[in-house]
């Protein structure tokens, strides 16, 4: 029987592109309170930090590049043509830099969305509280940025793809942002196999029937070697 495989990945991934992780020693959140740049209340309070902090989020990830881990997965994703859902925490390109096809779950670092007529457009390099929509014209863009309290991306998708799974793999996460670490359980729900690659143990580890705690680079190319091997 065909595997039917569903990936999560998170900031672990990137990392080794790069780009900052977010709850590691040294990552985003020991550098700034998410409550400062990560809430709808945030952007309300004080638009122009907002923006410059995912300004330079956006400029980072436009300088990275996709690393083995990313190219392991779009090739997994090639060779199991419609059979592998990748869903993604992360909010840069490099999956799609990489050929995969993915479901950004809370949304990307590329794309501007306006808060009135919820309107989408490629955004530019920089963004300011002062950019009008190209739809409404109204002075209210914000990236296309899933923040702490809304409702992440795609989730209908997900929770059907997780109910048919065979295989699930969650990648470089952390398992402390809800609803994406309560996936294992949906994934188990439906009867299929669960493995964790992760640089460290998340908080759900105990909850996979594998664990791989090696760096991403090296962990997921064998992973994929291992589900391609005839």
């Amino acid at each position: 029987m065909t595997e039917r495989i569903v990936i999560l990945t998170g900031a672990g991934l990137s990392g080794e592109s790069g780009l900052d992780t977010f709850r590691s020693a040294g990552g985003i959140w020991s550098q700034v309170r998410l409550e400062d740049v990560a809430t709808p209340e945030a952007f309300a309070r004080d638009p122009s930090r907002v923006h410059a902090f995912y300004n330079a989020r956006r400029a980072a990830a436009g300088s990275a590049r996709p690393n083995a881990a990313h190219e392991a997965l779009a090739r997994l994703q090639r060779d199991h043509a419609g059979q592998v859902t990748v869903v993604t925490q992360n909010v840069d390109g490099l999956h799609e830099a990489a050929g995969a096809c993915v479901l950004h779950m809370h949304g990307e670092l590329s794309q501007a969305l306006c808060a009135v007529c919820s309107n989408r457009w490629p955004a530019p390099l920089k963004m300011a509280p002062e950019d009008r929509c190209p739809s409404c014209n109204a002075a209210a863009t914000r990236p296309d940025i899933v923040w702490f309290g809304e409702m992440p991306y795609h989730m209908d998708k997900i929770e059907t793809a997780l109910a048919g799974c065979t295989l699930f793999a969650a990648i470089g996460t952390s398992g402390q942002v809800y609803p994406a670490a309560g996936f294992v359980d949906a994934a188990r729900a439906a009867g299929a196999r669960t493995i964790e690659l992760t640089l460290e143990p998340s908080e759900v580890s105990h909850r996979f029937d594998e664990t791989d705690h090696r760096a991403a680079t090296r962990a997921v190319p064998d992973w994929v070697e291992c589900l391609l091997a005839p």
